[in-house]
């Protein structure tokens, strides 16, 4: 390579890793901008922790919990132990995975837990496939630093992860107008226990005003019959007495 070529090369190289430095650390500014409606991190953690106490039927675990914006991008991402490693290191990313989900398959009319999309995709189902649409953006899920992880400057605040999952604990969030804010994923126990304490989680923000879904109640209530079912995961009767005290949408108490 002669002088004057390595010399273009250099400096093509270091426009591309100044562009590069220049998107990551507007990303923050960016999120805070599309996540204001949002909860911040102490809000989830807060919500979560309480959500995580309550009898779900599942294995008592704890757990991760993420927020996206409507525009997929996450937010806050939390835990519920003491320590990094009090739960399973790989939920993290299924939390923004579910949350993901659930945003980009809701509509302002129509809410879809990721629970609601398991029967579906199965093979022969109507939307087999679905689950490798998006995938997931490995890069931005493992970065670090880990010491991050779940604190509010978590390296996946201000990203765009992707990834789609197809079981229970992904929920859409509407504010009190109705409003698709963005969605809420929640993992770390079984499935159907994820799905409860997303649905507590969701509860407790008071971002559950929920307009319509194809689960029981006309909402996206997880169900284990019908065209949108998911198994249980344990123990069915056990299961059903959960889904039987999961407190009611905000819509729906406003019906009453």
């Amino acid at each position: 390579m002669t002088a004057p070529t390595r010399s273009v090369a250099l400096t093509i190289a270091a426009l591309l890793i100044s562009a590069s430095l220049t998107s990551h650390a507007a990303s923050p500014a960016a999120a805070s901008s599309e996540c204001v409606t949002l909860p911040t991190h102490a809000q989830l953690r807060d919500a979560l922790v309480a959500a995580r106490k309550a009898d779900n039927a599942g294995f008592n675990l704890d757990m991760w919990g993420a927020v996206v914006s409507r525009s997929g991008t996450v937010c806050a991402v939390a835990f519920t132990g003491k320590e990094l490693g009090d739960q399973w290191p790989g939920s993290r990313a299924i939390s923004a995975q579910k949350a993901y989900t659930a945003n980009a398959f809701s509509l302002p009319g129509l809410a879809l837990a990721t629970a609601n999309l398991y029967s579906a995709v199965q093979p022969g189902g109507s939307l087999f496939g679905l689950q490798e649409s998006n995938p997931v953006n490995a890069a931005v899920a493992m970065q670090g630093p880990v010491k991050t992880w779940g604190q509010p400057n978590d390296p996946l605040v201000g990203q765009h992860m992707g990834g789609i999952n197809v079981f229970g604990g992904g929920l859409a969030l509407y504010d009190s107008k109705g409003t698709l804010l963005g969605a809420v994923g929640v993992s770390g126990d079984s499935s159907c226990a994820d799905h409860a304490i997303a649905w507590r989680t969701r509860n407790n923000l008071k971002l559950d005003h929920v307009p319509g879904g194809v689960g029981p109640g006309g909402v996206d209530q997880i169900a284990y019959q019908g065209d949108w079912k998911q198994p249980h995961c344990i123990q069915a009767d056990q299961e059903d007495a959960v889904v039987r005290t999961l407190p009611a949408t905000r819509i729906k108490q406003m019906s009453r």
